[in-house]
């Protein structure tokens, strides 16, 4: 059975296999009994994934020819995938577990924002995303690409760079190398007075990063707050650290 590219879905597929086992090593090096695959497509890691000894395997796949696709090439996948948009799903297990994908690079971002919903859930996650894009979420502070992404997922997880995906990995090849990065869940949770006042101010300071921080989040504060010489600092200066404490600030 043949499959087909779907531009709109930003399938670019692995064919390589020496990557795909290089993404399983990394996963597998760690601990969990249930794993989640967003985006299998072709089966480039579903193909591993599913020789995993004693892991409860799920893989959610929005395109339907590639789910008939992938039943016919690995029978092993019945019943085990789930036909949903990654975007939109209910959390597919009730306890703890991993994620792993080559995520499709038009909605890499947000599918990252799905995890943080799911965060309580997901203590590990290996996955390939747009080299430009896995660098600004593993990037530390006083650097252009470090934003919102970076702090918003650093908050949660450490992020680590794990290496470059070359283009010819890929069919069809995309414009741009990928890379693979892995986030685990933090022991200890970055102090904040909540999430969403986190998520605001993070966002609001860095919709405006070019402007002294006293500029872009002036209506959070209040006057006499803004007066503090952390205010004198960009957006891309503060640390993860940083912009938790600042939420005690913050008018209620």
């Amino acid at each position: 059975m043949q499959y087909t590219l779907k531009k709109s879905l930003g399938q670019h597929f692995l064919k390589d296999e020496n990557i795909s086992s290089k993404i399983v090593s990394a996963l597998a090096q760690n601990s969990f009994d249930q794993l989640l695959e967003i985006g299998p497509g072709a089966g480039a890691l579903t193909k591993f994934l599913l020789q995993l000894n004693n892991i409860e395997f799920k893989a959610i796949e929005l395109d339907e020819e590639k789910i008939e696709y992938l039943l016919q090439i690995y029978p092993l996948i019945k019943n085990k995938i789930i036909h949903a948009d990654i975007l939109k799903a209910a959390i597919p297990f009730e306890n703890s577990f991993a994620v792993i994908g080559n995520f499709p690079y038009n909605i890499s971002s947000q599918i990252l924002f799905k995890i943080l919903e799911w965060k309580e859930h997901v203590p590990l996650l290996i996955g390939m995303f747009q080299k430009e894009v896995a660098q600004r979420i593993t990037s530390k502070p006083n650097n252009k690409i470090y934003g919102i992404l970076s702090v918003l997922v650093q908050a949660f997880y450490t992020a680590e760079y794990l290496f470059d995906v070359p283009a010819s990995a890929f069919t069809p090849p995309p414009k741009v190398v990928s890379g693979v990065i892995e986030l685990k869940i933090k022991n200890e949770k970055t102090n904040m007075k909540s999430e969403a006042d986190f998520f605001l101010l993070v966002k609001t300071a860095f919709n405006q990063r070019r402007k002294k921080l006293r500029n872009a989040v002036r209506n959070l504060f209040t006057e006499d707050i803004l007066q503090h010489e952390i205010f004198d600092k960009r957006a891309e200066q503060l640390s993860v650290e940083d912009f938790a404490a600042l939420t005690f600030k913050m008018n209620s």
